[in-house]
């Protein structure tokens, strides 16, 4: 692919909460386990809050909130959700003030999943946390607005997963830094494997990799919702940081996404998901956590032996065409770490295999 023109991201009011560029390392044992050339993109490592890819969503979102002068950050997710912790440091870091809003939206419970991991963490952070079941979260928002009225607060509101067009801004920055680094190694890489929940991840980093000399394809595993949920809102983020960069969108025909690691739904481990997390801990002491990056990479390591056996590709959960769970190609496969390790803290030896 020719490279394609790109408007340069300074235009935006942007704070610097990650240590970028995040590392893009070789995984040699593990790609020798599976017979591939494997990289990993490490944007677990950011320096704020022990890391994670939302931060450098925060850095637009939150840059934008400072310009205009808010104070307080409100943002919403699962009781161990790790935006929301990531929030919480940015808050923190920014000299922002936070509250969080978190839904017990997960089947799970004990002491390690209530207090421990993420959640632990928002507490030391500074964070003003309210927990409250799904059919609570409209009066929990209203309850959190009238207190900031009354405080003469001047807040931003930010969605899940900081998935608005703003935020996503962040990861096409991502995908145009990845695809320098894969440009400045040599690499001949053919595939892109991250987890896909609200979308904006997905979609930045399709846009970034586009303006590289050989966009990978890029596959999307679906730890939130269904496949088509999940393509549609990849695609609804999608064209709305193209308007905001002025930029055509990606073609809908390159937003991949394998549905056959969701299991039982979101937030519920897998035995391949603990697979995963084991063999990428064995071999190259790397963290996983059990909601995203362990689907992730059970789909990396389903495909990276499938293409190893010559199989052809299966069927995505959900009834989707084998297109739509598109095989690798011949070329080297990143896959992009988008942080999450205090959750694991929080499932204790659930998250381990069998």
């Amino acid at each position: 692919m020719a490279e394609r023109h790109h408007r340069e991201l300074h235009g935006f009011a942007r704070v610097e909460l990650m240590a970028t560029p995040t590392p893009l390392q070789p995984l040699p044992r593990l790609g020798e386990e599976l017979g591939v050339d494997l990289w990993i993109k490490r944007d677990d490592l950011g320096a704020t809050g022990m890391g994670g890819n939302k931060l450098r969503k925060l850095e637009f979102l939150l840059g934008e909130a400072i310009e205009k002068g808010c104070d307080t950050v409100v943002t919403f997710g699962a009781l161990q959700s790790n935006h929301a912790r990531q929030t919480a440091a940015a808050a923190a870091r920014l000299g922002m003030h936070c509250r969080l809003v978190l839904t017990r939206s997960v089947p799970r419970a004990g002491e390690l999943y209530t207090n421990g991991g993420n959640r632990l963490l928002d507490d030391l952070f500074g964070a003003e946390v309210t927990v409250c079941d799904l059919e609570g979260v409209d009066e929990a928002i209203l309850s959190v607005s009238d207190s900031l009225d009354a405080l003469g607060a001047r807040p931003v509101w930010i969605a899940p997963g900081g998935s608005e067009p703003v935020g996503v801004l962040g990861s096409v920055a991502a995908g145009r830094e990845m695809a320098g680094q894969i440009e400045a190694l040599g690499l001949d890489v053919s595939d892109v494997v991250l987890a896909t929940s609200t979308g904006g991840t997905h979609a930045g980093l399709l846009h970034g990799l586009a303006s590289s000399h050989a966009a990978p394809s890029v596959h999307g595993v679906a730890v939130y919702h269904g496949v088509a949920d999940t393509r549609e809102a990849v695609a609804l983020l999608g064209a709305g940081v193209a308007e905001l960069l002025d930029e055509p969108p990606v073609h809908a025909g390159a937003i991949g996404i394998d549905g056959a690691e969701l299991g039982e739904g979101y937030g519920i481990p897998t035995g391949s998901s603990r697979e995963a997390q084991a063999l990428f801990a064995r071999t190259e002491g790397i963290v996983l956590d059990p909601v995203y990056t362990a689907k992730a990479a059970a789909s990396l390591i389903r495909r990276c032996r499938r293409r190893g056996n010559g199989r052809p590709p299966e069927a995505a959960q959900g009834g989707e065409a084998p297109a739509q769970d598109r095989a690798f190609g011949d070329g080297s496969v990143v896959f992009l770490h988008t942080g999450g390790a205090p959750g694991f803290f929080a499932y204790g030896a659930e998250a381990l295999p069998g």
